[in-house]
């Protein structure tokens, strides 16, 4: 069992905390499922309430830290060189229609560089963390990415495109060529998880066009820190404005990458 930092003790904490508020939450969603409001509203507030009692949890134990949050609670000023990057749920869809598969993701970044993250699925009770230099750790076992190297034994993950997203086609394609290749191409909804589970060796590749940066924040140094490799779809440095995030376990890099690099 590892030795948690304080900076992972702090987030550990944070987390069981909020998550409480989305395991009650989501024990009500099936009954706003037959009603005619739908359960939109009543998820946002959620989403509202989990990002709020975070950011309150947090700014206690880090005075002074600056905050990026996918439901608007960020620092308007930077006033250090940490800053949170909170998503606090990842996989909204799936809560909104009762599926058991989100979670909580806060990354911490110093100086523009993750370097620790933690990814709480409080259905499964499945903490993910890591801490740079440290290894990362799925509730206290350490994990590593799988070691498959052959593309059709392998699973790819991704999210694809939302109804109103505009360049459907490329995502069609991308997925048509990656299931003639990979032995399955799943889309489980969240993002955040996609990541956790490469590091746990779940999955070997995750391709994804779009994503904010609360979405993989934690997710990137999770899984630098099991072994696993992030580009863009062509190998280079992953870059948030370019909008392409290839994850792999290291060992498919070079396969996967022809197979999105010869899509026209």
């Amino acid at each position: 069992m590892p030795l948690l930092s304080p900076e992972i003790n702090v987030l550990e904490k944070v987390c069981i905390k909020a998550s409480k508020i989305i395991i009650r939450d989501f024990g009500e969603i099936e009954k706003l499922q037959v009603s005619k409001k739908g359960p939109g509203d009543f998820v946002t507030k959620t989403d509202q309430k989990v990002e709020q009692i975070i950011i309150e949890e947090l700014e206690r134990a880090r005075p002074g830290y600056n905050f990026l949050a996918e439901e608007g609670g960020t620092t308007k000023e930077k006033k250090s060189e940490f800053t949170w990057i909170i998503d606090p749920i990842d996989g909204t869809t799936n809560f909104m229609h009762g599926i058991p598969h989100f979670a909580i993701s806060i990354g911490l970044e110093k100086s523009g560089e993750v370097i620790a993250g933690i990814i709480f699925d409080p259905i499964k009770n499945e903490m993910f963390y890591a801490e740079k230099g440290r290894g990362a750790y799925l509730n206290n076992t350490r994990i590593r990415v799988s070691s498959r190297n052959i593309i059709n034994d392998s699973i790819a993950l991704t999210g694809g495109p939302a109804f109103a997203e505009k360049n459907k086609n490329d995502f069609y394609k991308e997925y048509t060529a990656m299931s003639n290749q990979f032995h399955q191409v799943r889309k489980l909804g969240s993002a955040a998880l996609d990541l956790a589970y490469i590091a746990a060796g779940r999955a070997e590749i995750f391709w994804h066009k779009n994503l904010k940066y609360w979405d993989i924040a934690a997710g990137i140094i999770i899984l630098k820190e099991a072994g696993g490799t992030i580009t863009d779809f062509k190998g280079k440095t992953f870059d948030l404005d370019k909008k392409e995030l290839l994850a792999t376990n290291s060992r498919l890099d070079s396969d996967t990458i022809k197979i999105l690099s010869s899509i026209k």
